[in-house]
């Protein structure tokens, strides 16, 4: 038996889940298509030598930052093949900033997503971010099997029905 209410009737308030509590991807066909932004950020900590190899460039495997950077463009490509109920979003820019902090022997990735669409990119910030973060790992990992990924959040996010967002200090 086939039950034909629209999913989003007696919506609970988590919007993936029907009222009968069962996953689904949201309706977003009544949505207008406005500009969206979200930018995430996380970081990856180490020990100083391997921070110096990275800042040097003289890592074995060759620009850890440069291929983080492309890791984490191709992530946000494909967050929709990664999160099962995420939408495949016609992404307009994806962009990834990194700071070499010595004082915490850390990296800081912030990426940045941008479309104009019915449904946001705060999946595809998050997922960019992260991809970047592990990629550091998977390229410094022959030198230090210890490094620490925290703090992987959303950091702000424009547009859509919802309006703004901006993460207080952490």
């Amino acid at each position: 038996m086939s039950d034909s209410r629209h999913p989003s009737d007696d919506a609970s308030p988590l919007t993936h889940f029907d009222a009968q509590g069962q996953a689904h991807m949201v309706d977003v066909s009544a949505k207008a298509s406005t500009h969206r932004v979200a930018i995430a950020e996380g970081r990856i900590t180490m020990l100083p030598a391997t921070l110096e190899l990275i800042r040097s460039g003289t890592a074995k495997k060759g620009d850890v930052l440069g291929i983080a950077r492309i890791a984490g463009i191709q992530g946000a490509k494909k967050t929709s093949e990664l999160i099962p109920l995420c939408h495949p979003i016609a992404l307009t820019r994806v962009a990834l900033a990194f700071e070499v902090e010595a004082e915490s022997n850390s990296v800081l990735c912030r990426a940045t997503a941008e479309c104009t669409g019915q449904t946001g990119v705060e999946m595809e910030a998050l997922t960019a971010t992260s991809a970047a973060l592990l990629t550091i790992y998977d390229m410094c990992k022959a030198v230090d099997r210890g490094m620490t990924i925290s703090g992987v959040r959303l950091v702000e996010k424009r547009g859509g029905k919802s309006g703004s967002f901006v993460a207080t200090g952490r």
